[in-house]
């Protein structure tokens, strides 16, 4: 199906009420309508979202349906909860294919690239098209950065963006969906190719201060710091804000948060909370002899439009991954409905998130979207 002026189509956008039983049959008649080759789903009631994946499977079996329970979604008209939002691809402008990265407890990396490679390899893409992979992981697993990386590895030529998977704020379980399957300790990976161009953007609202700290004791695969610079993790980092620690919240982790220097990139490594052995647990991975930089929020807003407006051209749709911490700043701070309404301008619709994956990182309190845009016009 192609627009009036002869142009391939943009996604199409669902918004339903996790609760309306009838919702269902109305997306699956929609989605039909555009003759989907991928249809994506994102949604925070947990228990609304398998029959609705496995009905879109069982009703368009040509169709890749893929997925994951969320910490809020970002509909047409900006933030919302307890929603459905379904993203259907047009056939004549996307083709897809999705992935099943199982067992990530074990962590099977080298089945992990096979399988990817395979994919990347019978995919065979049309070399005029665009080609690009989303990443959905369970966020309480906790393999983010090792999945970014062996995806890095096994398709270093594929862009890949993407988010963690939440469960509102419970924080209990989270529901991966890849066509008729939903589970969790998975990702899932889909390889996307589009007759649309694309192009990331990113927004984070913190600029890195002076202070500086080594993490001298710590446990990886718990991402817990104990030390920083050889004293207490969270008595130093209460020093190095100037709060008592006594009075430390999440309010003030999320202000300060620990940046790590990658490239030419501060990456945030949000913590979550102090721990009962005085140490900072994090939503990132760290390592013993990381150097970390003190972060100062700025204005939660700031900027963000002007990273929008730097895109080539109004986008048609930007996919949006934004972190649950930087949306619950937000609404502290007042500042929801303004957030949402850059959202609605800019066509942004997504997924509030337990972490964002770009240029093979994790990271937190970041928004980090794909915009996929119309077509240049001829010279």
């Amino acid at each position: 199906m192609q627009d009036g002026a002869g142009q391939p189509e943009g996604p199409q956008i669902l918004l339903m009420d996790g609760q309306d039983a009838d919702g269902a049959d109305q997306v699956i008649r929609d989605m039909a309508a555009i003759e989907p080759a991928l249809v994506i789903l994102f949604g925070s009631p947990r228990e609304a979202l398998a029959p609705l994946a496995r009905a879109l499977h069982r009703a368009l079996p040509d169709c890749r349906v893929a997925g994951c329970s969320s910490a809020g979604e970002i509909g047409p008209q900006g933030y919302c909860h307890g929603k459905i939002l379904a993203i259907g691809f047009p056939r004549t402008a996307f083709r897809a294919e999705v992935v099943v990265l199982r067992d990530l407890a074990h962590i099977p990396v080298s089945r992990w690239m096979t399988q990817l490679r395979e994919t990347h390899a019978h995919f065979a893409g049309d070399r005029d098209r665009g080609l690009f992979g989303l990443l959905f992981s369970d966020g309480l697993a906790g393999k983010e950065e090792v999945l970014t990386a062996a995806i890095e590895a096994a398709l270093p030529a594929v862009p890949v963006l993407g988010g963690s998977a939440g469960d509102g704020l419970e924080f209990t379980r989270t529901c991966m969906i890849a066509d008729g399957e939903v589970q969790s300790d998975v990702a899932v990976f889909v390889l996307i190719e589009s007759a649309l161009p694309v192009s990331e953007v990113t927004f984070a609202h913190f600029s890195p201060t002076a202070t500086r700290a080594v993490v001298t004791a710590a446990i990886p695969e718990q991402r817990i710091i104990l030390e920083l610079n050889a004293e207490p993790a969270a008595e130093e980092y209460a020093r190095l804000t100037g709060i008592p620690e006594a009075d430390l919240t999440p309010t003030d982790f999320a202000r300060h948060p620990l940046l790590l220097h990658v490239g030419r990139r501060h990456h945030v490594r949000a913590i979550s909370a102090r721990t009962e052995c005085g140490g900072l647990a994090l939503m990132s991975a760290i390592d013993v002899g990381s150097v970390l930089t003190l972060g100062r929020a700025e204005e939660l807003t700031h900027g963000f439009a002007e990273a929008m407006e730097a895109l080539p051209r109004p986008p048609l749709m930007v996919l949006g991954f934004d972190c649950i911490l930087r949306r619950l700043a937000l609404e502290r701070a007042g500042l929801e409905r303004e957030m949402s309404e850059l959202f609605a301008r800019y066509r942004i619709v997504g997924f509030n998130t337990y972490g964002e994956q770009h240029s093979a990182m994790h990271v937190n309190q970041t928004f980090v979207g794909l915009a996929i845009l119309p077509p240049a016009e001829a010279p």
